[in-house]
């Protein structure tokens, strides 16, 4: 009996332990489908570590790009697996082409017919006009004044109809600065919008002939669940308005922000995308704005415009020796006058230096508007071919007007500038220099020497000292202006001080 009742307890506690596991299996079923489903939701969005030069992306993060070769370019980006196939769904309404493979000689290469901006330096700029169905992205930094030169630009175009994206400025905001600009147009339409879906539903529905976005790293897209101004966002978002350009040909103008190492924000796929980029750029505290052309597919790279920033916008620099020689040096030391080329345009740049004695047992050495390296260079050959002892001076080195230039023929200028300081010697007002230095001491022949005579001529001055190289094949007795040709810097220093 005792042995049955042990036996019944027994079972008694079985089922009562497989009815509890019976319940709790009845309970985690639910439970388990719960978690199934989030570890779908989660399955759908991943991240992934995008290289911000390139775009090339990683499943781990890298500290260098095995395909650019940049170190510590890769961030962290949300990825979405589930996007829709189509990123322009307000486009049907356009005609579309269907591509198809046909053979070179088939192709017909008519003048593409340009869009004419009413701005003479912008113009030159894009190689002539805007192109129809060409992306176009200027760059710059906050401030410059990028915003400014694309609404009074398409404030200037009454005949087309245009479609200005703010998705940084109200409309309100947009009013003020046209009402300060003094220009007025009744084609401008203005909408503040983020959402790339819905500027083409705008787009769509106003059927512009150039559009403006203002900027492109506030624009987002809903088949990207990252943040706006990311490398994803940022991607797919041009890619979607190269499409709608080429598409339907209508221009399309973005504006761009640029990091703290002065290239633009975002992916460097950007740059790729677009036809043509241009970077306006200057120093706030000065006047002047140089709009240089980076990339363009339709024109030449070598342009650049000059405005100078207004209270009532900017004005074209039509001729910007004037305006970078008004100050009359006669009398001072330390200053020359340098015939430079940037891009094609050809003009005359004061270049001052100063020499002092150090003052705290280290000589300092400073430039601004031209590279330092290479003025140390030029002081390292002043001393050893020229035998004038610098190494226990200061030397201050500033190209005047805020510019900053990269010409070759600068080198005469710069050490003409410090040797005069140096030696406080006065050069003839009338007097300008161009050519490169050597490291043996040399003076290098250089480009375009007919244009930068004749743009010192036109100025009104007297005497240009170039390299002795250039006058092979030159027809000097044309010219009113006098020509002395040097070899090395000891004859151009005897041309300049006697």
């Amino acid at each position: 009996m005792q042995r049955y009742d042990v036996f019944l307890e027994c079972a008694n506690v079985f089922a009562f332990f497989f009815g509890k596991r019976l319940a709790i299996q009845k309970l985690a079923l639910p439970l388990r489908k719960i978690s199934y489903k989030h570890k779908q939701m989660a399955a759908k969005t991943k991240t992934a570590f995008v290289c911000t030069q390139c775009g090339n992306d990683s499943p781990k993060w890298l500290g260098k790009c095995p395909v650019c070769g940049e170190w510590n370019t890769y961030v962290e980006e949300v990825i979405s697996k589930s996007t829709p196939d189509n990123i322009v769904p307000a486009m049907s309404n356009f005609d579309t082409f269907h591509s198809k493979p046909i053979l070179l000689q088939e192709i017909e290469t008519d003048a593409e017919v340009r869009m004419d901006m009413n701005d003479l330096e912008l113009n030159r700029v894009l190689g002539g006009g805007l192109v129809p169905g060409s992306l176009v992205l200027i760059g710059g930094e906050p401030g410059i004044g990028k915003s400014t030169l694309v609404l009074q630009t398409v404030l200037k175009l009454p005949q087309y109809k245009t479609l200005y994206v703010s998705g940084e400025e109200s409309a309100k905001q947009l009013k003020l600065r046209a009402e300060r600009l003094n220009t007025s147009s009744e084609n401008c339409f203005i909408v503040c919008e983020t959402n790339l879906e819905k500027i083409f539903t705008h787009i769509n529905n106003v059927k512009p002939d150039l559009v403006i976005v203002d900027s492109i790293q506030t624009v987002f897209t809903d088949r990207a669940e990252s943040s706006p101004g990311s490398i994803t966002q940022v991607r797919e978002c041009s890619a979607g308005l190269l499409k709608f350009a080429k598409e339907t040909g209508t221009p399309t103008l973005l504006i761009g922000h640029i990091n703290k190492d002065g290239n633009i924000a975002g992916p460097k796929v950007l740059e790729h995308i677009v036809d043509t980029v241009l970077q306006f750029e200057g120093d706030q505290h000065y006047m002047y704005r140089i709009l240089r052309n980076i990339k363009n597919r339709f024109g030449s790279t070598s342009e650049l415009g000059i405005y100078e920033m207004r209270q009532d916008g900017l004005r074209e620099v039509n001729n910007p020796s004037e305006l970078l020689l008004t100050q009359n040096h006669e009398g001072l030391s330390g200053v020359a006058i340098a015939a430079a080329i940037e891009g094609v345009r050809p003009f005359l740049i004061e270049t001052q230096g100063l020499v002092s004695t150090a003052a705290y047992g280290v000589p300092q050495r400073s430039a601004t508007g031209f590279d330092i390296r290479r003025m140390n260079m030029l002081l390292a050959v002043l001393e050893k071919r020229a035998g004038f002892k610098l190494g226990q001076k200061d030397v201050f080195l500033n190209i005047a007007g805020g510019l900053r230039v990269n010409d070759p023929a600068m080198d005469l200028s710069v050490i003409s500038a410090v040797l005069s300081s140096s030696l406080d010697v006065t050069i003839e007002r009338e007097t300008c220099v161009c050519g490169e230095v050597g490291l043996s001491g040399e003076i290098r022949p250089i480009n375009r020497i007919e244009q930068r005579i004749l743009e010192a001529e036109k100025l009104g001055f007297k005497r240009i000292i170039i390299p002795q190289n250039n006058l092979k094949g030159f027809d000097i007795k044309r010219l009113q202006i006098q020509i002395k040709a040097v070899k090395k810097v000891e004859e151009a220093f005897r041309e300049l001080f006697g």
